[in-house]
This record gives C-alpha cells, sequence and structure tokens, in this order.
C-alpha cells in the first residue's frame, strides 16, 4: 500500500474568462459539469492556467460536487476542480487510480472541510492508502470497471429514451397545452379533480415526538425527484405525527408549491405531506390522473418563473384551482393513459437492472480493490480505456 499523497501532486485550478465563439487558439476550460461527461464545452483565450492531459486524475475540490472523479480530459482545469498528477507514469495507472478514488467518495465527504461549502481535505486525501499492483493489472481492473461503466450509462439512456417517447406521444395526441396548439375546450384544473394542502399543525415542524413512526412522509424534494409515480420516502411520522397531520389515499398526485414549484408525482402507497404540497384527486369523469401529471411537465415552468418570492418562491392553491387547462376527450386521454402504463412497466424493469448493475460494480469494485478478482483470464487492452 502506498498512500495517495505519494503517488501524485496536487495543483488547484483557477478561474478563466469563457470565449464566447472560440478560435483556433482557444484551449478546453474544464468544470465540474465535465467530470461526468463532454456535452457542454467551454474554451478560454488565457495565455496561463493549470494545465491537465489525457493521463491527470482530476478531483472537484469545492462545493456540491466535491470529490467527483474525472480523467481522460485536456485543456485548462476551473477554480473548483485540482489536477492530480502521477508522479511515476510508469508504475501507476491513471484510470486505475481514478476508480480507486471514486471509490473513496463518501471518505473524501466525510472528511471535507467548510460548514456551508465543502472542500476537500488535502491531508485526508494524501492520506489515503492505494492497493499496489502490478501496473497491467491496474490496466485489467480499469477496463473491467469501465465496461461495467458503459452497461449502467446504456441503461441509463434506454430509461431516459422512454420519458422522451413519452412526452413526445402527449405532444403528439395533444399538442403543446400550454399553447393549446389542437383548440381544446378549456376548464380550470378544479373542475377536474379536488385540490387541497397537506397538513403539518404542529411547530416546530420537526419536533422529535412527531417523527419516526409507521407513516410515510413526503417532502417536496420526494415529490421532485420521483418522476411519475412515488415510490420512496425518506421520513415517517409517528401516531403523534399523524394526528396533527392528514394520511393521503393511494394514487393522489401530490404538486409542490414551495421550493420546487409544480412538479408533481404520484402515491404508490397511503402517506401524510405538508402544506408546502398540495394533494389532487381526480374526478375520473372528467379527467385521468396521468394526463393531469403529464401537463405539469409542460406548465411547470411558467407556474414557476410567475411564483411569487418572498423568502423563497410559492404559489397558492388558488393559482392552481383557477389554473386553465386543456381538456381533451376522456377516451383520448385514457388511450395516453394505456401508453404511460406499458412504458411505465418497461421503465420498472429497467430500472430493476440499473439497480442490479450499480450493485455489480460496487462488488467488482470492492473485489478488485481487495485484490480478490482472478484477473488471470483478463485481456490486457488499455484501448478499452475512456478517453
Amino acid at each position: 500500500m502506498r498512500e495517495v499523497g505519494d503517488i501524485v501532486s496536487i495543483a488547484k485550478g483557477k478561474k478563466h474568462n469563457i470565449s464566447e465563439i472560440p478560435q483556433k487558439t482557444s484551449i478546453r476550460v474544464i468544470t465540474i459539469e465535465d467530470l461526468r461527461n463532454n456535452d457542454n464545452l467551454k474554451y478560454t483565450e488565457d495565455a496561463k492556467g493549470t494545465e491537465v492531459t489525457n493521463s491527470d486524475v482530476l478531483i472537484a475540490w469545492d462545493g456540491a460536487n466535491a470529490g467527483t472523479i474525472g480523467y481522460g480530459k485536456k485543456g485548462y482545469i476551473g477554480s473548483t476542480i485540482a489536477r492530480l498528477r502521477i508522479k511515476e507514469p510508469k508504475a501507476f495507472y491513471s484510470p486505475y487510480i481514478g476508480k480507486f478514488l471514486f471509490s473513496k467518495f463518501r471518505y473524501l465527504r466525510k472528511t471535507a472541510t467548510g460548514a456551508t461549502i465543502p472542500h476537500i481535505n488535502r491531508k485526508a486525501l494524501g492520506r489515503i492508502k492505494v492497493p499496489i499492483i502490478s501496473y497491467d493489472d491496474q490496466i485489467r481492473i480499469a477496463g473491467i470497471l469501465s465496461r461495467t461503466e458503459r452497461l449502467i450509462e446504456k441503461r441509463k439512456e434506454s430509461i431516459r429514451l422512454l420519458d422522451e417517447f413519452l412526452k413526445s406521444t402527449f405532444l403528439e395526441m395533444f399538442g403543446d397545452p400550454v399553447r393549446n396548439e389542437k383548440g381544446w375546450k378549456k376548464a380550470p384544473l378544479a373542475r377536474l379533480g379536488k385540490l387541497n394542502r397537506g397538513v403539518s399543525k404542529h411547530r416546530p415542524r420537526n419536533a422529535p415526538e412527531l417523527l419516526g413512526g409507521d407513516f410515510p412522509l413526503i417532502q417536496t424534494g420526494d415529490v421532485a425527484n420521483s418522476g411519475v409515480y412515488i415510490t420512496e420516502y425518506t421520513q415517517t411520522y409517528s401516531e403523534i405525527g399523524l394526528k396533527q397531520s392528514k394520511l393521503w389515499k393511494k394514487g393522489t398526485l401530490c404538486i409542490t408549491i414551495a421550493a420546487n414549484i409544480a412538479k408533481t408525482g404520484i402515491l404508490t402507497f397511503d402517506a401524510c405531506f405538508p402544506d408546502s404540497i398540495v394533494g389532487f384527486n381526480i374526478n375520473t369523469n372528467e379527467s385521468n390522473i396521468l394526463y393531469v401529471h403529464y401537463l405539469f411537465g409542460f406548465f411547470q415552468r411558467m407556474l414557476e418563473k410567475n411564483a411569487p418570492q418572498a423568502a423563497q418562491k410559492n404559489i397558492n392553491l388558488e393559482i392552481l384551482r383557477n389554473l386553465s387547462v386543456p381538456k381533451p376527450s376522456l377516451d383520448l386521454q385514457n388511450q395516453f393513459t394505456s401508453v404511460v402504463e406499458k412504458v411505465e412497466a418497461t421503465k420498472t424493469k429497467y430500472k430493476l437492472g440499473l439497480e442490479e448493475l450499480e450493485n455489480l460494480y460496487g462488488s467488482l469494485s470492492q473485489r478488485a480493490f481487495k485484490g480478490e478478482l482472478d484477473l488471470g483470464r483478463v485481456q490486457v487492452d488499455p484501448m478499452c480505456q475512456d478517453s
């Protein structure tokens, strides 16, 4: 074992002037977002900077993403990134070091300094001990993990494409509901169902006696991160908590009205939520819940833009009740629902497969760095690595 501080030298990046129109002489600027992908390239004409090559390991040093690892990039690094340059390039393969440090993300966050904005602790990073194996085995381990990563990304892309398919299907069937391109008759949202705010009467809302029981408690973040259906929760109410709240039935559409504005998700279990969330129960003679959920995907930006702001943005119940929305035939809405249900069933299978792949990656990573993988039959192929 050798410590990271013995294996790499560390250099911080700097802030750069970004060119609106890149020139032939421009140099790429690598920011935290670029550690995960190359979707939004940025360039500078600055003559000086902390330059990185494909052989350097990069780490997000400051901010919410501190500890995120990248490599295989070339250019100048921004002020929130540090370069880890291998001191002995013939002894250490940078993707191997990068993937090992990726496995230490929790440790890096736990040891980070800064109460509000996390900063990587240089000493804690330097003390991490790296398993020393042959250079060829480093290539093999990096290759195995890279192939698994690519499978994970393909599965995520498949899920993303299914979401895009549903959005395009909605547009094809109903048009853009904000512009009402197909000229449907319109009605206030309150006609399509009953809307009421969640309940949380006790103050303070996080009093210990309210929490830790058997009744799911949904927060705005749970809704914002849910997709179509809310299947997870992080907090629960006790019996005391339930008495000062309200238990909403499975199938209720949750609509956020504070912090995350007009995000929606459908409960897959009975749950409580505070008054920063509105519960919508559909009038089945007028509409269906999946149609309304997808409506909000288009109205969300408008509602958020027009939301009054004091300490934080919020909208009130009357704004939602009076929201004028297209009301196509119930038969057409139900046809759309049938498509959604089939696609969501496929997504569920893909998500289970994604979870299995992520678990496999974690297991492979742990076993690889503990020396428990049989690498004898794995071909050495540096060309298979990320670039």
